[in-house]
């Protein structure tokens, strides 16, 4: 039972992995997307904004579904229509097609968060110690990989579809086949004075909601005005001002890689305390910033505070909703998506209005009332995370049984 258990890991982590590949392909290649459907500057951000709102949808849908089949089974199908959606968005070239191209790719990439989230957290669960990071760090390979393909692609000016095609020829049977060993664990007993099934209410999930909003309010600042910020307020060069997101992006990914070591060792609270003070350090120094190199401090120390922040919420929301924890993970995805919404026009607003040095103000004080809701990541003492680990049980009643 052990090796299942290690042959879906593997498995998810590598469906991590490809999912970070695809979006890092579609939103570093926006400008050429826009050329190829002529899409204006004004009814750009409409297309924009429609992705994360069919993906909440798509997260909710995946809420109701999961109560019929497993959510291994949702991820093994919702997997390959991202990719074909991804591939659909290059293919045409009507508005028309862009539009059905990304509804598809947003409706799917919600269900495919969703579940994706859900495995993560039954996975731990049957573990018994932490390993969510570890997913989430495979997810920024795979971004990193994905961005370093669009660098090559605007680079020598290759089309859309030349660029997309390779990566779906071979990352979707990839990822298609290794859904096979994907393993839906157990649900984890009530225990008492645990949150049962039936009564996972917004009330309850509302702390890990606002955590999750806020981690990626400070994520679309980073991805969305690193560059602009970089090269207009510090007077950095061009060439410059596309590093500070990469940098984000290495730094997202050491800390992941090594998060999971941090929460057994000290346990979630202290992990996500330190990840948020140094965020809110990063946005500070950012916002102080007299030149291009401190900024890209800035950057580096945003990519080691955030990156722990959403990966644990997931986690957390596991514990915390141990009966039906699928509910609650497919619940808080949600917000995911509000923080995208939301962080990338509140800053601009700001800048506009006021200063982009004051609006890096703004989203560090937002992940600093993460110290607030610090407790609702407490474990319980007989579960993981709390400073000892169970054994490491195999518990894995049931399987992706290779539908």
């Amino acid at each position: 039972m052990t090796d299942v258990l290690r042959r879906g890991r593997a498995s998810l982590a590598f469906g991590f992995f490809a999912q970070g590949v695809a979006f890092a392909l579609l939103v570093t290649r926006i400008p050429a997307i826009q050329d190829r459907y002529g899409v204006s500057d004004a009814l750009l951000p409409a297309f924009l904004a429609a992705v994360p709102i069919l993906a909440g949808a798509g997260s909710v849908a995946t809420e109701r579904l999961v109560k019929r089949v497993p959510p291994s089974l949702v991820l093994r199908w919702s997997q390959p229509v991202v990719f074909l959606a991804l591939l659909g968005v290059s293919a045409g070239d009507r508005m028309v097609e862009l539009g059905v191209a990304l509804g598809a790719f947003g409706l799917s990439v919600g269900a495919l968060d969703a579940s994706m989230n859900m495995l993560g957290v039954s996975l731990q669960r049957s573990y018994g110690r932490s390993i969510m990071l570890s997913f989430h760090a495979a997810y920024s390979l795979g971004g990193i990989l994905g961005a370093s393909l669009a660098w090559v692609g605007a680079r020598w000016d290759v089309a859309l579809f030349v660029s997309y095609l390779p990566v779906v020829v071979v990352l979707l049977p990839a990822a298609f086949v290794g859904s096979r060993w994907y393993a839906d664990g157990e649900p984890e007993p009530v225990r008492e004075g645990a949150v049962k099934g039936a009564s996972v209410g917004f009330k309850v999930l509302l702390p890990l909601c606002l955590v999750m909003t806020f981690a990626y309010i400070g994520d679309s600042t980073v991805s969305n005005w690193s560059a602009k910020y970089l090269q207009d307020v510090l007077g950095s060069s061009e060439q410059l001002a596309t590093v500070p997101y990469n940098v984000y992006m290495v730094t997202t990914l050491l800390g992941r890689a090594i998060g999971d070591f941090g929460v057994r060792r000290f346990g979630a609270v202290a992990v996500v305390r330190v990840g948020a003070v140094v965020a809110a350090g990063g946005f500070a120094v950012v916002a102080v910033a007299p030149g291009a190199w401190v900024g890209m401090l800035g950057f580096t120390l945003l990519g080691l505070g955030l990156c722990v922040l959403v990966p644990q919420t997931f986690a957390a929301a596991g514990r915390l909703f141990p009966g039906s924890s699928d509910v609650a993970v497919a619940r808080l995805n949600v917000f995911n998506y509000v923080g995208f919404l939301i962080g990338s026009p509140l800053v601009g607003a700001l800048g506009d209005a006021w200063s982009y040095r004051g609006a890096m103000l703004v989203p560090m004080v937002l992940v600093l009332v993460t110290l607030v809701y610090a407790r609702s990541f407490e474990a319980q003492p007989d579960r993981y995370g709390g400073g000892h680990e169970r054994p490491r049980t195999a518990d894995v009643g049931r399987g992706s049984n290779g539908l």
